[in-house]
């Protein structure tokens, strides 16, 4: 067939497929099947709580301060756009994660200030670059940031010395002066003082409802590309394709950022924690892992799901991934306030071991208190449970001790009770990583003592499985927002529908 004729039956099957695609029936654990599209209805009311957030800060401030720093003030400068070196386009903007909780604000080169005795809270905007507007249009004026920010106050940036000076006489304190250029305001500023960055991330630690409708947009968003993975496996040869598959629903949903670069990988490439390569071929693989959280107004999602390449799982891939999903599962069944997060790790732990006994990975002659004191199961499970997320992926506030003796605990990000309104992943993994075996295993010769290392080779083609959800953190329990099934068996019938579909529609061009 001719190269041309090629690409118009490559093209209309495309299409074909896109149009099948795009009617997809959404399906979620627990939840009838519904088609789901968020809508601005979803969206909490009325501004981002801006004031609210400052006065938060205050408290958590003065509470490590005394009350003798109430006539204190706060200024944080904004994220700039920031130049790609010996080049004229700049790279991606994100905005300061403490200046937007302290604003709402997305605007490049603004700034903000709080004074704690008034509680007036001040917004700088970055002054109007006449050769600019000529090119990008009109900036915000004064008038329309008043209508949509949450402060008492709006000015142009070239206001900002003679404002300073009039609190020369309190202490303003700031977080860094990075983008700070003016030296004269940079004299008059306190930064990287402790206690400031102990007020904010303990203000950012658990979520008002503002937030938490935020997050609900990325979660269904996030849920959406998933499904749409899932279900495009007849167009997807590589893991590049997962990537591009996920961006492309959640560009289309109005999420034009993912809040960190998502993880695609199958096969062995899954048993790699923080895999980056996303670009291999998917011939002769069997399982799937795609880690990834569409954002929202700087609020993320983080959620991983594991399905089978054809459809349908082998033997060992079902066999582990039961073992995960038991892990999370157990984990989310004692999610509330005042929980210890070290004592749900360990319980997955504990978890783990007891099915790699089952499997016969672990040997029978050993106890689950003699392998989980041997830390055996390091060696499969090497990284924390989760983590808290908000406007970062590794949200503030977790108290880590990466100093800690313990291996069990070493890479645990959050470290402290729960709290009502805390967001966090439960994320469960098991791996079968050589390297990970080399350097906990097999190092290590009491460890290596209590694994049947000729049936963990059996499961080695796995590579890994993690399942993510994020979790807010309810009064007497918690909340899943992640939508997007677990069950193997709904995967099983979503992968499938999706091939078949896939094959229909191509058969029809043909």
């Amino acid at each position: 067939m001719p190269f041309a004729d090629q690409l118009l039956t490559f093209s209309l099957a495309f299409l074909a497929y896109q149009l099948g695609r795009d009617s997809l029936e959404f399906t979620f654990s627990s939840r009838p099947q519904q088609k789901m599209s968020p809508s601005d209805s979803d969206l909490p009311k009325g501004k981002y709580p801006a004031k609210k957030h400052a006065l938060k800060i205050k408290k958590n401030f003065l509470s490590k301060k005394g009350e003798e720093q109430t006539e204190s003030t706060l200024f944080v400068a904004g994220g700039e756009i920031e130049p790609i070196k010996y080049c004229d386009q700049t790279k991606e903007f994100r905005q300061n994660r403490y200046f937007f909780y302290l604003t709402g604000v997305n605007i490049p080169g603004s700034a903000a200030f709080f004074d704690f005795k008034s509680e007036k809270l001040t917004l700088f905007l970055p002054d109007v670059d006449s050769d600019d507007v000529m090119w990008s249009g009109l900036p915000l004026s004064v008038e329309a940031a008043y209508e949509k920010f949450d402060v008492d106050e709006v000015l142009y940036a070239k206001k900002l010395p003679s404002f300073l000076s009039k609190f020369e006489s309190s202490c303003i304190y700031t977080t860094d002066l990075d983008n700070v250029h003016d030296p004269n305001v940079a004299e008059m500023l306190v930064p990287s003082d402790p206690d400031l960055f102990y007020a904010l991330d303990e203000s950012r630690l658990t979520k008002d409802e503002y937030e938490i409708g935020l997050l609900r947009r990325a979660a269904k968003i996030t849920d959406n590309c998933h499904l749409s993975v899932m279900s495009a496996l007849p167009i997807e040869k590589n893991e590049g394709h997962f990537h591009a598959e996920f961006t492309y629903h959640a560009i289309r949903q109005g999420s034009k950022h993912q809040g960190y670069d998502p993880i695609c990988c199958s096969g062995p490439n899954c048993s790699t924690l923080h895999y980056v390569k996303n670009d291999e071929s998917l011939e002769n693989k069997q399982s799937v892992l795609m880690d990834a959280g569409a954002e929202w107004e700087n609020y993320t999602a983080d959620v991983t799901r594991c399905f089978p390449l054809n459809g349908k799982f082998t033997k060992e891939h079902r066999e582990i991934y039961d073992t995960v999903l038991k892990m999370q599962t157990e984990v989310m069944d004692r999610i509330k306030p005042g929980v210890e997060w070290e004592k749900l790790h360990i319980l997955a732990h504990r978890v783990l071991i007891r099915s790699f006994l089952n499997l016969g990975i672990f040997k029978s002659g050993y106890s689950e208190e003699e392998i989980l004191d041997r830390k055996a199961s390091l060696c499969f499970f090497p990284h924390g449970l989760g983590h808290l997320l908000g406007m970062d992926t590794h949200d503030v506030g977790g108290r880590a001790n990466y100093e800690d003796s313990n291996p069990l605990l070493k890479f645990l990000r959050l470290r402290r009770p729960l709290e009502e309104n805390m967001v966090v992943t439960n994320e469960p993994g098991v791996y079968f990583n050589p390297f990970l075996i080399e350097e906990f295993l097999i190092k290590y010769p009491k460890r290596k003592e209590v694994v049947n290392e000729e049936i963990m080779e059996k499961y080695m083609y796995v590579g890994g499985v993690r399942i993510e959800d994020d979790v807010l953190v309810t009064a007497d329990g918690c909340e899943n927002l992640t939508g997007i099934t677990s069950d193997p068996e709904e995967i099983e019938r979503i992968v499938c529908d999706g091939i078949n579909k896939g094959r229909s529609h191509f058969h029809v061009i043909a």
